[in-house]
């Protein structure tokens, strides 16, 4: 009997569809798509769940598929190929300030906080935490900062400059984000704009409370970084 035969009435959509997600896995760490979703120790499990697909797929393709998946069945797997096929070919490309928009702004289980970092080489995400702890604006004021993120439009403020934290993948990812005195002449950035910002921790009255702010110096427009989610 051969192969094409013992693959009648259908029984070709389940391990075609497994080899395809497969390799949906597998072309996701090859292109580094994966530093955009999930964070890095994460990346084996993908790999190995990746290459378990396809030999699956390989094993159940020589065998014949199984048995006959029924009409319905037939239809769900069809569906899942066609969006296989979708996501090699155009791959998701998300956006970081939409998800930001739509998730609340709360810091995940803090480390312990370092203050031997030198202002100027503190993280985004480490102004945010020092802040944060110690929130009297005036400690801070004309410190040194060069930090980079993303653009996040916030309402009713200016845009800021954020970063996503996650403990696992985009699933559970917090924003983090500081206010900024945006260079005076200049358009605003635009949302997902990748940037480098230098300038000094400065204070403002914003909705009747005084805030840190950070006044930029100088702005430079980077490649996002092959690891944008900081843990």
């Amino acid at each position: 009997m051969t192969l094409p035969r013992r693959l009648r009435g259908g029984r070709w959509l389940r391990p075609l569809g497994l080899g395809l997600w497969g390799a949906v896995l597998l072309q996701s760490g090859i292109s580094g798509r994966l530093d955009l979703l999930l964070r890095a120790v994460f990346h084996p499990l993908v790999w190995i769940s990746g290459v378990v697909l396809v030999v699956v797929a390989l094993l159940e393709l020589v065998g014949g598929g199984g048995a006959a998946p029924t009409p319905r069945q037939r239809t769900v797997l069809l569906v899942g190929v066609v969006v296989a096929i979708a996501v090699l070919l155009v791959p998701p490309r998300p956006s970081f300030a939409d998800l930001a928009a739509n998730r609340d702004r709360e810091l995940l289980d803090e480390p312990g906080l370092n203050f031997v970092v030198p202002p100027g080489q503190r993280s985004l995400t480490e102004w945010v935490r020092l802040l944060r702890s110690q929130p009297d604006p005036k400690l801070h004021a004309g410190d040194p900062v060069r930090i980079s993120g993303f653009v996040l439009p916030v309402p009713g403020d200016r845009p800021q400059l954020a970063r996503l934290r996650v403990r696992c993948c985009l699933v559970d990812a917090t924003p983090v984000g500081l206010p900024v005195l945006w260079p005076p002449g200049r358009p605003l950035p635009k949302a997902d704009q990748w940037l480098e910002l230098r300038g000094v921790m400065d204070t403002e009255r914003f909705d009747g409370q005084t805030r840190s702010v950070i006044r930029a110096e100088s702005v430079r427009e980077i490649p996002r970084p092959a690891r944008p989610l900081e843990p």
